[in-house]
């Protein structure tokens, strides 16, 4: 592939590709020194216009354990502070010699644009409300990995998925692979319209916890939000949020998954992030394997 821009342009085998690849490189990062020669003479710029811990850390994890060169792109100490245009800082970075570029950007389809500039491979780590592809195929990976397959697994969806691109990359790729997918959340927190996505909605939790295999929490996005859509996070927490007596509703061997950051007494309680079958954890040590995984599709050769 030249570009990852959305998890849908990968399809089913695609994604299956992906996460075949990720098997070999779970394995490397976990020797004693983790790091393969496949990408040596590689460069990897990530360019993080907002905010991130576990999007940027762990593509720069996985940039270094293929012996790839990085470059760190921060949007506040750059030129764009002087008025330097989107294209001209992707054209910047591009002339220094790099290969691919890691972009998250508060714009939907900023990647998009970055991809139509240069030549460098382009990776969407996040663009605006839209997509984040990377995110859902870790989460694919993380079930898989504990239950075998996604193929008939119910998945609620629970949260502000209105402005999720989480929600929208996983809603893509889970049903892809088979899983029946509802979203629940109070009306104001759904997208205006459900046309044209794969899934059902419901506005009752606790209907919906018992009949569930994964139950993947969404933080309340408030930076995203530009009107008043809920009386008060407490009302949000008493009608939506995974308490200990909603966990309780789970069966033993449902799965609890959040992409993070977490506000822990909001969507989840604390107790129940740190329970046994809540693998928020092994998403983020998934994610680095599944991002070596992608970065090798784009840039390696040869096998593993």
């Amino acid at each position: 592939m030249n570009h990852l821009l959305s998890v849908g342009d990968l399809g089913p085998d695609g994604i299956a590709e992906v996460l075949r690849l990720t098997d070999a490189f779970v394995e490397v990062s976990e020797r004693a020194i983790p790091r393969v020669p496949a990408l040596r003479g590689r460069t990897v710029a990530t360019l993080f216009f907002e905010d991130s811990t576990r999007t940027r850390l762990s593509f720069e994890t996985a940039a270094k354990r293929l012996s790839a060169d990085t470059m760190t792109f921060a949007a506040g100490a750059s030129s764009m502070n002087k008025g330097e245009s989107l294209r001209d800082t992707a054209m910047t970075v591009e002339a220094m010699g790099v290969d691919a570029m890691v972009v998250r950007h508060r714009a939907a389809g900023a990647p998009w644009q970055v991809a139509s500039w240069v030549d460098a491979a382009v990776i969407n780590a996040g663009d605006g409300w839209h997509e984040h592809p990377t995110q859902a195929l870790l989460d694919a990976y993380t079930i898989v990995q504990s239950r075998g397959s996604l193929d008939g697994c119910r998945v609620a969806i629970v949260g502000d998925v209105k402005h999720s691109r989480v929600a929208r990359s996983d809603v893509l790729a889970f049903t892809a692979l088979g899983a029946e997918v509802t979203l629940v959340a109070p009306a104001t927190l759904l997208p205006p319209s459900l046309e044209g996505w794969p899934v059902q909605a419901s506005h009752d939790l606790d209907a919906v916890l018992p009949k569930t295999d994964v139950v993947y929490l969404l933080r309340m996005q408030r930076e995203r939000q530009r009107e008043a859509l809920l009386p008060s996070l407490r009302e949000y927490t008493h009608h939506f949020g995974l308490t200990r007596r909603r966990a309780d509703l789970l069966d033993t061997d449902a799965l609890i998954m959040h992409p993070g950051p977490m506000n822990r007494g909001v969507e989840i309680a604390a107790d129940v992030a740190d329970l046994p079958n809540a693998v928020i954890v092994d998403q983020v040590r998934y994610g680095v394997a599944v991002r070596m995984a992608v970065l090798f599709q784009m840039l390696g050769s040869g096998d593993v």
